[in-house]
């Protein structure tokens, strides 16, 4: 399959990248214990909780279905080169941009389970800093012939922000009923992006944040923030997740402190990250199963 990289800069042709729209690629992978003792060693938690025939907890299975290619199918940004599975949107900036799980079935570590992941959604936007372009995906995590998770997930692309431009706006959150202290480092940015085999640049190499993508610092992982929001809800909940939505707001630089925040909500909770000046960089929404 053709790797072409886009001619950044150029038109975006919205008929062209949605006939990128239903393609599919499955892939297997065995949920192994010591990766994820090892994502335990990155967040602080006891390694021996984690043993053959534990649940994975949630949003853990980004830890695994790695796709691992030679340096010559990868783009300028550390990310696979796009053409492939994705469309070659050409705009410079990619990132998470959110995403909705549902919870069907719990899946054990030592199992063999497969990912089916199909390209649903192609979305021209305008936004402050210009064009955005959103592409979702949809991934079926299946334990034999059973769906123990759904997941849309929200890519967008974007052109990167001139200095000086403005910060996202401070949201009105409820007050929270938990809150913890939080700070990413150096080392868990690394950690973390070696787990998920994520060669995303902005994550390690700060020259490149500040020439390329116009970040004054090393971005802090939006899957990690949303790992952390749903281990929040999971301690604090009496029951599993059966919904956890997640949207990114505002990017958060290392050495910039978050609180790690949550409210009760209906069924579940309001969960959101916030930096010092109250700005949100993550927020999340989660429903319970039922008793």
């Amino acid at each position: 399959m053709s790797r072409a990289q886009p001619a950044e800069g150029h038109a975006i042709d919205l008929d062209y990248l949605r006939t990128w729209i239903g393609r599919e690629s499955v892939s297997e992978d065995t949920l192994s214990v010591r990766h994820a003792r090892l994502m335990a060693a990155t967040l602080g938690l006891p390694q021996t909780q984690f043993t053959v025939g534990t649940p994975l907890p949630p949003l853990w299975h980004w830890l695994y279905f790695l796709e691992g290619l030679p340096p010559a199918e990868l783009g300028r940004d550390g990310h696979p080169a796009r053409g492939g599975f994705l469309p070659p949107v050409p705009l410079e900036n990619r990132m998470w941009a959110g995403g909705r799980l549902e919870f069907h079935a719990p899946v054990a570590l030592g199992r063999t389970v497969r990912k089916r992941s199909t390209v649903t959604s192609v979305e021209h936007k305008r936004g402050r800093s210009g064009n955005l372009v959103f592409v979702t995906v949809r991934h079926d995590i299946l334990d034999g012939d059973t769906v123990a998770i759904t997941e849309d997930h929200d890519i967008v692309y974007r052109q990167p922000a001139p200095p000086g431009t403005a910060r996202a706006t401070v949201a009105e959150m409820p007050t929270p009923s938990h809150s913890e202290r939080f700070e990413a480092t150096s080392t868990m940015l690394f950690r973390y992006s070696a787990l998920t085999f994520n060669g995303h640049r902005i994550h390690y190499d700060v020259d490149y944040c500040r020439n390329v993508e116009g970040y004054s610092n090393l971005v802090v992982h939006g899957p990690l923030q949303a790992t952390l929001l749903a281990d929040l809800a999971t301690r604090l909940g009496t029951r599993p997740l059966r919904q956890f939505r997640y949207r990114g707001v505002q990017p958060n630089l290392l050495g910039t402190p978050l609180t790690i925040n949550a409210a009760p909500s209906g069924d579940g909770m309001t969960l959101w990250t916030a930096q010092p000046d109250g700005t949100v960089s993550m927020q999340a929404e989660t429903v319970f199963q039922s008793a």
